[in-house]
């Protein structure tokens, strides 16, 4: 599917890498690994943070010759680590030298989707806000999930809306079960009932 307006294509099905390397459960061994990379998921979310850097270098490591070509990488900036300690930024000198180092841990010459993890409010963003978690919006969001949540009662546990997914599992049964909602097919009426209106 795609993301965004400027092209960039994804499998339908992501996966959310932080418990690869101890996120949720004690890191997976790089066989495991290797199984989810070639489970037919080919957008992997990563982030500089997960692991302490452990996360990137890791899944650098294990995508390799062919399988590098047909990987998307989505992975975040904006805590920088220091004197033992994480600092929220994002000032562009950070940003930069984030990304640069991103690039070498994945061994990868472009980050497909390169997005903000924390936001640094000491410096003025003019493109990026994250408007649905508003207070504004709170109201708005849970007619949305409430709406969402009578649907999915009705097909558990797959459920998928048009978007790309990245759910976080350390499970290979549990990835299987995820790779099986991209085969549920709604009916027009059911789809009608689970649209769920862009932010602006």
């Amino acid at each position: 599917m795609k993301l965004g307006s400027q092209g960039l294509e994804v499998s339908a099905h992501g996966l959310g890498c932080m418990g690869l390397t101890g996120g949720s459960g004690p890191p997976k061994p790089d066989v495991e690994i290797i199984g989810r990379i070639q489970s037919g998921i080919s957008f992997f979310d990563t982030s500089d943070f997960y692991g302490a850097f452990a996360n990137e270098i890791l899944l650098g490591k294990n995508v390799k010759g062919g399988w590098r070509e047909r990987v998307e990488w989505g992975t975040k900036f904006g805590i920088s680590f220091g004197n033992g300690k994480g600092e929220v930024r994002g000032d562009p000198a950070y940003v930069r030298a984030a990304y640069e180092a991103s690039l070498k841990r994945l061994d990868t010459h472009c980050i497909n989707l390169y997005y903000q993890h924390c936001i640094d409010t000491r410096v003025p963003i003019e493109v990026t806000h994250l408007p649905r978690f508003q207070p504004e919006n709170l109201k708005h969001n849970k007619t949305i999930f409430e709406r969402a949540n009578e649907i999915a009662e009705r097909f558990q546990p797959q459920l998928a809306f048009d978007v790309c997914p990245i759910p976080g599992t350390t499970k290979i049964e549990n990835l299987n079960n995820n790779i099986g909602a991209l085969s549920l097919k709604l009916s027009p009426q059911e789809k009608v009932e689970t649209q769920i209106h862009r932010f602006s």
